[in-house]
């Protein structure tokens, strides 16, 4: 099954773009994946796919004969790797690469959004939102590459980090929102809606989850609460201080005992339907606090 990444980069590879965005990419790619010498440009791809986009970008930007060679690898498993050659306009083509790198920073927004097509397609890779965390990399060999990538990403407001790995260095961004955004970026809109369903519902199921952890707390910070106040009771009980509770203090305790789990917000409604008193939770939650002045005043000449 093909990989989420697999299939964005499927869904660029059919995208219409005109000849700046079209020149932009190709540069981007070849910077990053293409093989120089004297009389030849040499290009290794897996995808098929792009090996089409970039062999067809190519003719159509530069009018050229590019050879193709189709080879199986077989190592654990069976690969297959095709490879273009271009012996025609070499020094024209490694000129526009060079220029474009130099000064892409300060070309237009379609330009520089080709230029990061063509990076993606040749380094990047985003996670499947479905199946792990959050994450966009560029892998890159060269650090000034890697740099160029961060800088290009702000001009579009991303806030790329890069990290320094055993080979070569990795550019990433982890912010979903971030991620969404760039996946439109990049034009393909079917990989946008599949990343914004995923995401809509992984939100929403954390939403679920802060919401009953939220509601988990409170049940055990009210039963923390109603124990705390049936020991004060107790200890007025067993200190013989009851009496000097007021009327209405010992209709709150007598209904405390009454209904010991219950919360301070049900434990006035209750009062309310069962007696003449009409209380609020502030009201019972006052009456409590005398009821804690009270035992702490105790406490205190039982240590003095």
């Amino acid at each position: 099954m093909a990989s989420f990444t697999t299939k964005v980069k499927d869904e660029m590879t059919r995208l219409e773009t005109n000849k700046l965005e079209s020149m932009s990419e190709v540069c981007a790619y070849l910077k990053s994946n293409a093989k120089f010498s004297n009389d030849a440009i040499i290009i290794t791809f897996e995808n098929s796919g792009v090996a089409r986009r970039i062999f067809i970008l190519l003719k159509k930007i530069y009018g050229i004969n590019i050879k193709l060679t189709i080879r199986t690898q077989k190592k654990f498993t069976v690969k297959t790797i095709y490879i273009l050659e271009i012996h025609e306009k070499i020094d024209i083509i490694e000129s526009d690469i060079n220029n474009t790198y130099r000064n892409i920073l300060d070309y237009s927004d379609e330009e520089r959004t080709g230029y990061i097509r063509g990076l993606f397609l040749a380094n990047g890779s985003i996670n499947d939102p479905s199946k792990s965390k959050y994450h966009l990399e560029f892998l890159v060999n060269d650090e000034d590459l890697s740099l160029l990538i961060v800088n290009l990403l702000s001009t579009f407001n991303f806030k790329a980090k890069m990290l320094k790995r055993d080979k070569g260095y990795m550019v990433y961004i982890k912010s979903s929102e971030e991620i969404s955004d760039f996946i439109k970026l990049l034009g393909t809109v079917e990989a946008l809606f599949y990343y914004e369903d995923i995401r809509i519902y992984r939100d929403h199921k954390n939403m679920v989850n802060r919401l009953n952890n939220c509601e988990q707390a409170n049940v055990e910070k009210s039963m923390k609460t109603c124990r705390e106040q049936i020991d004060n009771i107790n200890y007025l009980k067993d200190n013989d201080l009851l009496v000097l509770l007021d009327d209405k203090t010992r209709i709150v305790t007598d209904y405390r005992f009454k209904y010991p789990e219950t919360s301070m917000s049900e434990l006035a409604e209750i009062i309310s339907l069962e007696t003449d008193y009409n209380i609020t939770k502030s009201g019972i939650n006052h009456h409590f606090r005398k009821i804690k002045d009270l035992v702490n005043k105790a406490k205190e000449k039982e240590t003095n």
